[in-house]
């Protein structure tokens, strides 16, 4: 039971900025870290239930559907440090780097954002924005939840998916998890939609979220040939609109 536990908080500390008890770390830190990712979706469903929390506050306060989303949204970035935002926008300007993996993995570790990150920024948070306000009242809590653990279960997917493109940084962190943490991330994750959204709908955004994670693992592959924390960050970020894009045109 130490261990899961022990889990659950490794997720929460890596991916949010949520204040969580540091425990004794020991030699075997990076194989925890690893392990941890089956609780990702579970970190997934506390960021969609907190930012859901504020959508209803501000519906209580007067706020209009679409100011609403927006704080919803914005409550999001700032639970997560813009973790995933950071990640999306090294990426796609990685896309157009010149001279092979090595420039595109030079890019990715700049630190300024170019003209294709800050545009996928712009596009990206604007549709997750538009998602939020176009749900339906009865299914906000639901989408904000589902699509923020699919967000979460399609980093854990990466990982399977492609390998390290270095070993370094956030993603190499938790490279190579073990299968049944694998498999425990995708049993929560569609346990979790299955009980929020009825089948048919839970099945299309299963599959919305598979194709968003396919788009981002063929790109990595191509441009850099694996993942970096970058990768899994926009591949979070792609699921989660694509979910938030197809909640909200179904409900």
């Amino acid at each position: 039971m130490r261990a899961l536990i022990d889990d659950i908080l490794d997720s929460f500390r890596l991916l949010t900025r949520l204040p969580m008890p540091m425990p004794e770390r020991d030699p075997g830190a990076a194989q925890k870290l690893s392990r941890s990712v089956w609780a990702y979706p579970l970190v997934g469903a506390g960021v969609g239930a907190l930012s859901a929390l504020i959508w209803f506050a501000a519906q209580l306060a007067g706020f209009s559907l679409t100011l609403s989303a927006g704080l919803a949204l914005t409550a999001q970035v700032l639970i997560t440090g813009a973790l995933h935002e950071d990640g999306l926008a090294d990426f796609t300007d990685c896309l157009g780097a010149r001279g092979g993996k090595e420039a595109a993995l030079a890019v990715m570790r700049d630190s300024r954002v170019g003209t294709y990150g800050v545009i996928a920024l712009i596009l990206v948070l604007g549709l997750r924005w538009g998602g939020i306000a176009g749900l339906a009242l009865h299914s906000v809590l639901a989408g904000l939840i589902c699509s923020a653990i699919l967000g979460r279960l399609a980093m854990v997917v990466l990982l399977v998916l492609l390998k390290p493109a270095r070993f370094e940084g956030l993603g190499a962190s938790v490279a190579n998890p073990p299968r049944r943490s694998v498999i425990a991330a995708l049993v929560i994750s569609v346990l979790l939609v299955a009980l929020n959204l009825p089948v048919v709908t839970a099945v299309i955004a299963l599959l919305g979220a598979g194709v968003a994670v396919g788009v981002v693992a063929i790109l990595a592959r191509r441009h850099i040939g694996g993942y970096t924390g970058d990768v899994l960050g926009a591949g979070e970020q792609l699921a989660q609109t694509a979910v938030l894009l197809l909640l909200a045109a179904l409900t």
